[in-house]
């Protein structure tokens, strides 16, 4: 016969068909995840590291579209550069062009100045060798005015007169061409003049002209006859 008050060991079995009370289960409940919520140091590390070894491909891993946005920016960029170093070898070669052409226009200005100066200096010999060949002409009119008697310059003051005509017009179309009388008063000056002999004269000082004996000429400051003159001592 069993005592009444006896006490019957609680098992498993005795528990789980025994009803615990709300506030129990509680506890036991938030004993439990706080025992799942605490794993250690070393699993909560390895699982990390986990994580992050699958999502590190993942990250590096692009679209198409952005990859291949990416390969057209390359792309613009190869164009780019390529651009700029036909745009860097053209500016070259127009910098090489426009020398050249600049040199070369020099060169014919160069040419042209040359030319025009031989022109010039052809004409300008041309001019003298008719000019002296002219001065005697000149030479002959002045002696003839000289020669001429006082008595016959009434009687033939026509004739005197449309040769002086004649002489000035012929002077003036060479003095048109540049020619120039060398004066031959004053000072002797060996550059325009050339002493023929050395007179004793009271009346003009040492080492001036006395006497011209033929008229000298300038053509364009160029003296192409000295005057031939005679000098007191």
């Amino acid at each position: 016969m069993t005592d009444k008050n006896q006490v019957t060991p609680e098992t498993p079995e005795a528990i789980e068909g025994e009803i615990i009370p709300e506030e129990e289960t509680i506890e036991l409940q938030g004993a439990t995840e706080e025992v799942e919520a605490e794993p250690t140091g070393e699993v909560e590390t390895v699982e990390e590291a986990a994580i992050e070894t699958e999502e590190a491909p993942e990250a590096e891993e692009l679209s198409p579209e952005v990859a291949a946005l990416i390969e057209e920016l390359k792309e613009a960029r190869r164009a780019a550069d390529e651009a700029k170093a036909q745009a860097e070898a053209a500016e070259k070669a127009r910098a090489e062009a426009e020398d050249k052409f600049l040199r070369a226009q020099a060169e014919l200005q160069n040419f042209r100045r040359r030319k025009e100066r031989e022109v010039a200096e052809r004409i300008a010999l041309a001019n003298e060798s008719l000019i002296l060949e002219l001065l005697p002409v000149l030479d002959d009119f002045e002696r003839a005015f000289e020669a001429i008697p006082e008595e016959d310059r009434e009687a033939h003051a026509a004739w005197i007169e449309g040769f002086e005509l004649i002489y000035r017009k012929l002077q003036k179309i060479l003095e048109s061409q540049g020619l120039e009388a060398i004066d031959a008063s004053g000072e002797f000056n060996p550059e325009v003049h050339e002493a023929v002999t050395m007179t004793p004269s009271d009346e003009v000082e040492s080492g001036h002209i006395v006497q011209e004996y033929r008229k000298g000429y300038k053509l364009k400051d160029k003296v192409i006859r000295a005057s031939l003159v005679s000098v007191a001592e």
